[in-house]
């Protein structure tokens, strides 16, 4: 069986009989104490959510997170959201997929993104922080993880080369910024931009398009894991500046802006506070870009309410009519004016 349908065309309404990967499972029970299954499903474009109601024990049997499955069912509005009403799940031959279709990720060309990533690391111009980068991105495993790994479990970035597509977007803005403020170091707000969520490639595992915790990404958290990894690097350099250290670590460790969001410390030097500011104001766009890249209507319309923003977004399509993603597509080198997240 090809798979035709993609989450992002469904409407209110539709028959649907098609092939999506399990992105989750959750056993439940209704309030008469009746077992049914809550399952998240999942392809190229997204993920919609929808229950099980009737043979849940044997039905989990066939939902395994990572796997693709054989779904009937119809399409249907549950708060204000759409969701699967599952008729029917029956297990697919995993050998003849084509994983593309179900995978989410980076709609920006892999290869453009590390050209840019190599670019950046050339305009460093502090010999340490240049030595500690090329060493990072190049000569460990870390670094290797970092091309492909997710930037989150979701809201944001959550994909494929998300952390790369994030970190270096974060560079572009605080490259232009830092040039705007004096009091802030150019060198070394574009390193804390690609080195702030480097922790990330740790904490995060994600296996067949499902985005998961390690148990150290649980137990300490990819602030703590970044520090103590920019610790290790720098520890094999010779006469690494102790001081300059110290202001990497903080620019990990206080990136979250406040203490209530994750951050031991709260930013402290110019370039931490710009650090903050730029990281969660691309985290949000990035947000209203995916949203406005679903956007169906003809002219503006409101989302629903995203609670990570704590407020509905009036969306507007693009100018041209053209997907958005495509146009995201259209890779920029680093020194290009085009503002794609912010401007």
């Amino acid at each position: 069986m090809e798979k035709k349908l993609f989450i992002d065309a469904l409407k209110e309404g539709q028959q649907v009989d098609d092939l999506f990967l399990v992105k989750s499972v959750r056993l439940a029970e209704t309030r008469a104490g009746k077992p049914y299954l809550q399952l998240v499903f999942a392809d190229r474009s997204g993920d919609i959510g929808g229950p099980a109601w009737d043979n849940a024990e044997a039905l989990e049997k066939i939902c395994i997170p990572g796997k693709v499955v054989r779904v009937s069912g119809a399409v249907q509005t549950y708060r204000d959201k759409l969701q699967l009403r599952v008729d029917h799940i029956e297990a697919a031959d995993q050998a003849n997929l084509k994983m593309e279709n179900y995978l989410a990720a980076s709609s920006r060309n892999p290869a453009s993104m590390e050209s840019e990533l190599d670019q950046r690391l050339s305009e460093i111009a502090d010999p340490f922080l240049s030595k500690l980068l090329h060493k990072i991105f190049h000569q460990t495993e870390v670094g290797e993880r970092f091309q492909h790994a997710p930037a989150a479990k979701g809201i944001h970035h959550a994909y494929r080369g998300g952390l790369l597509e994030h970190s270096l977007s974060m560079a572009r803005v605080a490259s232009l910024l830092a040039g705007h403020y004096q009091t802030v170091e150019k060198d070394l707000v574009i390193a804390g931009a690609l080195l702030h969520d480097i922790g990330k490639t740790v904490e995060l595992q994600s296996e067949v398009g499902v985005i998961d915790y390690t148990d150290i990404g649980r137990l300490k958290g990819h602030v703590v894991i970044g520090s103590e990894f920019l610790a290790s690097v720098a520890a094999e350099i010779e006469d690494f500046p102790k001081e300059l250290l110290v202001h990497l670590q903080h620019l990990v460790l206080s990136h979250h802006g406040r203490q209530e969001f994750g951050s031991p410390v709260v930013p402290m030097t110019a370039e931490a506070l710009l650090l903050s500011f730029i990281d969660d104001m691309d985290a949000k766009m990035s947000l209203v870009d995916q949203l406005s890249t679903k956007l169906k209507a003809d002219g503006p319309t409101w989302s629903d309410y995203q609670r990570s923003l704590e407020r509905y977004i009036l969306l507007k399509p693009t100018l041209d009519g053209s997907d958005h993603a495509e146009t995201k597509a259209e890779d920029d080198g680093p020194g290009s004016t085009r503002q794609h997240t912010l401007f």
